[in-house]
């Protein structure tokens, strides 16, 4: 299910994608746009692990997508649970907003 709103924000918990992102910070993000290799999204991540902030490394052609964490070794990623559907790329983080403002582009 997508959010019904366009644009949300969320807070960052943990160490997984230092120090493009760390813990607490504040982000908004572009619900439902779809996602390219390089772009930072929010997804659902498999076996009740909730949500999580990813890179996204690439893409297959059956819409799946390898996701990343940018902090090697730290947090749980598509190393563990393999690729993503992309029904569970729920959108893409532009800008983080607190407490170093930053935009969020393509860096793939």
């Amino acid at each position: 299910m997508r959010p019904s709103v366009l644009v949300g924000a969320v807070s960052v918990r943990g160490a997984s994608m230092a120090p493009t992102l760390r813990d607490g910070d504040a982000c908004l993000v572009w619900w439902g746009r779809a996602p390219r290799p390089g772009d930072v999204v929010v997804a659902r991540l498999p076996a009740g692990r909730g949500l999580g902030v990813k890179r996204v490394a690439f893409g297959d052609q059956d819409g799946g997508w390898w996701l990343r964490s940018d902090n090697v070794g730290v947090g749980t990623d598509s190393a563990a649970f393999g690729m993503i559907d992309t029904a569970d790329v729920l959108g893409r983080v532009v800008l983080r907003y607190w407490p170093r403002p930053a935009w969020f582009r393509n860096s793939a």
